[in-house]
């Protein structure tokens, strides 16, 4: 090898080597040969090198163990905890929910847990959450009730521990509640009535399929509902029937209850799941052109009856914002700051198939969901 080769061969810097053993001088900005092997100064190059990198590494490894202590540390000195705890994690409405909370405990810095019973209807499980919580010590409960009474005692014992309570979307028995948030149920009634009194019939004959008696929500909806609908001259009749919180008990109830009376032309429903069932009793009786069907919220089944003419219309809440609201609210709350409204409506709006496409209508349709 050359002199000038030698040189820059030794000044491993200046050079890359190649599997051939041919190096590349950037200096002399050609090839060079090499020996077969590599040089004694670069080998002693790529050893310092790898070295260096070896520092490096167990330099990073030594600062993320230091992290990691330093947040176990935060966690167990007073890292914040908020537990929310609703009907249901499987619903589309409770889904969006989780991701609106997700997205305000992200902004404000909280740590929010999420749990629910399988069945709408299971408020024992759902006590044995909030005791749970309790037992965490948790700084609030962001909470919506399986049953309006049955789920008292319990928040009322976690209120008196001093953990501040929230209610999103499903109200319970309690004066301890700090702020409640959710969709102002008499009046989506009034906006159910609303949307079942376009139909141009001269006589009006009203089935509704409602949940569990003992929620407030379905039964403040039935209310707001039969005192609007009372006032119309043309409705003969209403009909009531009370069914489980579930797609297999609504289809089965709205079934019988149009079997049992041919004359029922219009049906209201007030939740998710019997929404759907009701829904699928249409399509099963294959009624879709003779039954006005008003029905509440919406996932991806419920729009496509909508489109299809199972049903007609359908009053959407905005459960992102009750999920946000909730943990902006706790956060709130945490912070101290306990003059905000008591009180936070989300609004509800009337989705029809003639207006199911405008751009609102979509953004309302198809709720915020996490996406994986």
């Amino acid at each position: 090898m050359k002199e000038d080769d030698d040189r820059h061969c030794s000044e491993c810097k200046h050079y890359e080597i190649c599997t051939n053993f041919y190096m590349y001088c950037k200096v002399l900005k050609r090839r060079i040969t090499a020996r077969k092997k590599p040089c004694k100064h670069y080998e002693s190059f790529i050893r310092k090198q790898k070295m260096k990198k070896i520092l490096s590494l167990l330099a990073a490894g030594v600062l993320l163990l230091m992290s990691m202590s330093g947040c176990g540390k935060e966690a167990e000195t007073g890292k914040t905890q908020v537990a929310m705890i609703v009907k249901s994690t499987e619903s589309a409405f409770f889904k969006s929910v989780f991701a609106g909370a997700r997205a305000a405990a992200t902004e404000y810095n909280l740590n929010v847990t999420f749990n629910g019973p399988e069945s709408e209807e299971d408020y024992v499980t759902q006590n044995e959450m909030v005791r749970q919580a309790m037992e965490d010590g948790v700084d609030v409960i962001v909470f919506s009730a399986v049953d309006y009474n049955a789920n008292a005692e319990i928040i009322g014992q976690a209120a008196q521990r001093g953990i501040k309570i929230v209610v999103i979307d499903s109200d319970v028995n309690s004066s301890m509640v700090s702020c409640r948030i959710g969709t102002n149920n008499l009046q989506a009634g009034v906006k159910a009535a609303e949307a079942a009194l376009a139909v141009g019939e001269d006589e009006l004959y009203i089935g509704i399929v409602n949940y569990d008696v003992n929620s407030a929500n379905g039964q403040q909806r039935e209310l707001g509902f039969r005192q609007t609908v009372e006032q119309d001259p043309r409705v003969k009749d209403i009909t009531t029937i009370n069914v489980l919180s579930t797609t297999e008990d609504a289809r089965a109830g709205a079934k019988e209850m149009l079997l049992s009376d041919s004359r029922i032309n219009v049906v209201v429903t007030f939740n998710e799941w019997t929404s759907l069932g009701v829904g699928w009793a249409i399509r099963d009786l294959d009624r879709g052109d003779r039954t006005q069907v008003v029905a509440f919220d919406s996932n991806v089944v419920s729009v496509g009856m909508l489109e299809t003419g199972e049903v007609d219309a359908l009053i959407v809440q905005n459960p992102y914002a009750m999920g946000y609201l909730g943990v902006e609210t706790a956060a709130n709350l945490i912070n101290g700051q306990t003059g905000g409204p008591s009180v936070i409506d989300t609004a509800t709006t009337i989705v029809t198939r003639e207006n199911m496409y405008e751009r609102e209508s979509q953004k309302i349709l198809f709720s915020f969901e996490e996406r994986k």
